[in-house]
């Protein structure tokens, strides 16, 4: 793989976990710059070790993780949105009473959901002849500045909309794993 298809790759693996950054920065009461790289660096982190799980697993697990990767994303994301709807619905809550971080394992569980597809993206890594820790730091870079960038827009459109923006950031991660699983299923049905 050259630079330009690595590049390509890093930053086409990290689109799912900025639009899911994005709910989350709205979800925050006026989240600073340091808030949104934590998050960065969490989801980054996440997202450039799954691919060299996946590489690791190789012909292994190739058929377990391509069979299940989509109903996991599709679950994990469901889940965590659910909660933020659940959330954007309950008794309005002043600008002020919205936290100012997302907890840890919330953003944990969120990276793992919207990085699923790199761990199925590192299997198929497995037969090409790749380097794989050059290119999973380049998904993990890209997805760092990604989710960095989302937070910060999020901040901006939980200024626009208010506590309605959780319910957004919610059918967005919703969103995520039903596209996931439609593109899976549409790739095995074509």
């Amino acid at each position: 793989m050259n630079l330009a298809s690595t590049l390509f790759l890093a930053f086409a693996m990290s689109t799912d976990a900025f639009a899911a950054a994005v709910g989350k920065g709205a979800a925050l009461h006026k989240p600073r710059f340091r808030e949104a790289l934590r998050t960065g660096l969490i989801f980054g982190t996440i997202e450039a070790i799954t691919p060299v799980i996946g590489w690791a697993a190789g012909l292994a697990a190739a058929s377990y993780v391509k069979a299940w990767d989509h109903w996991i994303a599709l679950v994990l994301l469901s889940v965590l949105g659910l909660r933020m709807i659940r959330s954007g619905l309950s008794a309005h809550e002043a600008e002020e009473d919205r936290p100012q971080r997302n907890a840890f394992w919330v953003l944990v569980l969120t990276g793992v959901g919207t990085s699923i597809d790199a761990m199925a993206v590192g299997v198929g890594l497995a037969f090409v002849d790749v380097e794989i820790l050059p290119t999973a730091l380049a998904i993990g870079l890209a997805t760092t500045l990604m989710v960095t960038a989302g937070v910060m827009v999020g901040r901006v459109l939980g200024r626009v909309v208010g506590k309605r923006a959780e319910i957004v950031g919610g059918v967005v991660l919703i969103g995520i794993g039903c596209t996931i699983l439609y593109e899976h299923l549409g790739r095995a049905g074509g």
